[in-house]
């Protein structure tokens, strides 16, 4: 797969999903003077700065770092103009957007059914989601005496659902590459969001599709594995599982540092780290779920069943979903500027973040949905 190398950058850039806000517009929506457009450096869209400032946006946590560089890039892209994004995950970004109070929201999966449908009310036109980071979702753990771990799927669903209680269960000993680990005697504490999250959504979704029949507890954005603890946020899981041996959780690939560790996950070809090029390499096979428009919802699932050499398949996008019409062109102004930013020259400062680079083939098609607000 192409990787995008935004403004000839080599290294490996993140990508995220946000979920922005449409339709009439927050009641505090201060706009600042018009600028001028700020020259295209090459490889990247033409910015039109000006407009609204701050912007709002809400939701998702797993893009708050990415959300955090892109705003930087933004402010010395267009100098002044500012962002202030709120992360307290995709359930409350989506419920903000759809009740008007923010201009963008941030979600781990994207708008659909009822909450496209309200997004679209919000707007009064059709509302997109527009992906902009993407990024592995980790298996992490931590469990004193054990540094390397490979899971399968359908081991994974077991933990999850409560199927498999201990570290010395049998079944994990019998994953190929586990042979030489010595598994304590010791209860599985599972950490779980006790939010509403897209990584949930996303994290139960590849459970449905690579370990159907095992995982039936279904999807959505809360969690249906009946066992263990919740903590709120990606950090909040993160911090549980580090005060707490023997813990697992699943969590964005860049909170899985510092004290916890990632497994590596075989879908039937071998252990896979958790590493970008990796990932990449899985979304060679990404469709998506309304092909021919500018909403460029992924659809992950052949992602998720899939079995091949050397991808990671557990990842997630972050999407903006936005208003493909603004009643408040200041709003529209600013939010392209913002989107067209982030998607070309914020990209190349995320791979310190632990996202993974969006294709060429992808950046093309977000630029052109950019274009197409108006």
């Amino acid at each position: 797969m192409k990787i995008m190398r935004p403004l000839g950058a080599v290294g490996i850039a993140a990508s995220a999903f946000l979920l922005a806000a449409c339709g009439s517009d927050p009641a505090a929506s201060n706009s600042s003077a018009s600028s001028p457009a700020a020259p295209a450096a090459s490889g990247t869209a033409q910015i039109d700065c000006g407009g609204k400032s701050p912007l709002s946006g809400e939701g998702s946590t797993a893009q708050k770092n990415a959300i955090d560089v892109f705003t930087l890039a933004y402010g010395k892209q267009c100098s002044g103009q500012q962002v202030n994004y709120t992360a307290s995950g995709s359930g409350a970004g989506v419920k903000q957007f759809n009740g008007n109070q923010v201009d963008f929201g941030g979600s781990d999966s994207p708008a659909t059914g009822a909450d496209l449908e309200g997004a679209t009310k919000r707007c009064a036109s059709p509302a997109w989601n527009i992906p902009m980071v993407v990024g592995p979702v980790a298996v992490a753990y931590k469990l004193q005496g054990v540094d390397k771990l490979t899971l399968t799927p359908t081991v994974i669903a077991k933990i999850f659902n409560g199927g498999i209680k201990n570290w010395n269960d049998p079944a994990i000993k019998a994953v190929k590459g586990n042979e030489a680990s010595t598994f304590p005697n010791k209860p599985i504490q599972v950490i779980s969001r006790s939010d509403e999250s897209g990584t949930t959504d996303n994290f139960q979704k590849y459970l449905g599709a690579a370990a159907k029949g095992v995982w039936t507890q279904g999807a959505g954005k809360k969690f249906n594995g009946g066992v263990g603890n919740g903590a709120s946020g990606s950090n909040g899981v993160a911090t549980a599982v580090k005060a707490a041996d023997g813990a697992i959780t699943y969590v964005e690939g860049a909170f899985a540092k510092d004290g916890i560790t990632p497994a590596m996950i075989d879908s039937g070809s071998g252990g896979v780290e958790m590493t970008a090029q990796n990932v990449a390499k899985s979304l060679d096979s990404a469709k998506f779920l309304h092909d021919g428009t500018n909403d460029l919802a992924l659809d992950l699932n052949g992602i998720y069943a899939s079995n091949v050499p050397g991808a990671y398949p557990l990842l997630l996008t972050t999407y903006e979903i936005v208003c493909s019409k603004y009643s408040n062109p200041d709003v529209a102004k600013a939010l392209k500027a913002f989107l067209n930013t982030a998607a070309t020259t914020g990209q190349q400062q995320l791979s310190s973040k632990g996202y993974v680079p969006i294709p060429q083939s992808l950046q093309d098609k977000v630029l052109t949905a950019i274009k197409a607000i108006s």
